[in-house]
């Protein structure tokens, strides 16, 4: 049995990337150890069809957090055995590298985004240059590279001149139906699930509030937290329950939640590449649970959309995305059901069931003599 370690920077309840990559290669005959990050705020681990293990770290951010935990990852896997060993981003590359070359075992690499181009790194020169430094060291030694959508496979193609795989990051199918679309939106809440950092297009959101007939859900954390809760309660929309911030939400309860509201929200700011050509996981799950969503126009949704037709754009002007999200919640209800059909359409193509054919087939080609089956 051929044994896989990955590695990440995120808390391994809430990377569900991880757990269906993991997932996918442990129920097909592998041994899967995914190493993580303990918060302050973890839970105990979920169970999971594979190994995990957390590291603890002093620091929680910043140069300091990267180095330490680069010290504690090499140091934990030079006590592991494996036959590959998968970084994930760059924040975790280095020390990855280092054990498989110690070992003369495969490298691999997988690019949940354009670490170098986002937001946090593009307005720190200094910072951005370190990363391109290891981007440019890492990218070209890794036996296996892949990444969540064809517009960034292409960028890193044309910087590096190699291959890059793409295995997006699309929801597991249930294959229990969705009820049938209504004549309109219910009465329910617009979401928005993911990360509250810089870029994400949040400050807008709260602002345009003010102006729509409807409450938001906002489910996660990031930098923002505290200066977006000051906004909401500056502009009244707590105390009004406008605006709710539920924290952190397990994947499974999550899913539910995503199935009780009538619309979601994929804004994301052009500050880097990595967001321009983005191919975020929550277009998928809001399309998997039935809802329509408001989505910036940006190249790898707008061509889903052009081939699905599940969402609407808006821009980060907040009375412009005000009037999108009243649109769709009260004045257009023949718009909205359109949507709704055609994400329960949709959600029988795009599904992890799919995708993962095309994981498997990458990591079956490591070794070609494997007895795994697909």
């Amino acid at each position: 049995m051929r044994r896989l370690v990955f590695t990440v920077t995120t808390d391994l309840n809430y990377d569900q990337r991880m757990q269906r990559i993991c997932g996918s290669l442990a129920r097909h005959g592998y041994a899967v150890l995914l190493v993580g990050r303990a918060l302050p705020q973890s839970g105990p681990l979920t169970p999971q069809p594979y190994q995990q293990h957390r590291l603890r770290c002093w620091f929680g951010r910043g140069k300091l957090f990267y180095l330490e935990y680069a010290v504690r990852l090499f140091l934990f896997l030079l006590k592991q055995r494996a036959d590959a060993w998968c970084a994930i981003d760059l924040d975790t590359a280095l020390p990855v590298w280092l054990r498989a070359r110690l070992s003369r075992q495969p490298f691999l690499y997988d690019a949940h985004e354009l670490f170098t181009e986002v937001p946090e790194v593009v307005r720190r020169p200094a910072v951005q240059r370190v990363w391109q430094w290891v981007e440019a060291f890492i990218v070209p030694r890794a036996t296996l590279a892949y990444t969540v959508g064809p517009a960034l496979a292409g960028v890193f193609a044309r910087r590096y001149g190699r291959s890059f795989h793409v295995i997006r990051n699309i929801s597991w199918l249930d294959e229990a139906p969705i009820p049938p679309a209504s004549a309109g939106p219910p009465t329910s809440f617009i979401l928005y699930q993911g990360v509250l950092n810089e870029g994400r297009g949040l400050e807008a959101l709260l602002e345009a509030m003010s102006q729509v007939n409807g409450q938001l859900v906002l489910c996660g954390e990031g930098d923002l937290s505290q200066a977006l809760r000051q906004q909401a309660t500056a502009q009244g929309l707590l105390a009004s329950g406008k605006v709710v911030f539920k924290g952190y939400v397990l994947p499974a309860e999550l899913r539910l939640l995503t199935r009780q509201a009538a619309l979601g929200i994929m804004l994301l700011e052009n500050r880097g590449l990595s967001y321009y050509y983005s191919l975020a996981n929550k277009f998928f799950d809001y399309l998997h649970a039935g809802v329509p969503q408001v989505v910036v126009d940006f190249p790898e949704y707008r061509a889903l959309n052009d081939e699905f037709d599940v969402a609407e754009y808006a821009t980060l002007n907040p009375k412009e995305l005000a009037m999108v999200l009243n649109q769709l919640l009260h004045a257009n209800p023949a718009r909205y059901q359109e949507l709704a059909q055609n994400c329960r359409r949709a959600r029988l193509v795009l599904s992890w069931q799919q995708e993962e054919q095309h994981l498997l087939a990458l990591y079956a080609g490591l070794w070609p003599d494997q007895n795994i089956a697909l």
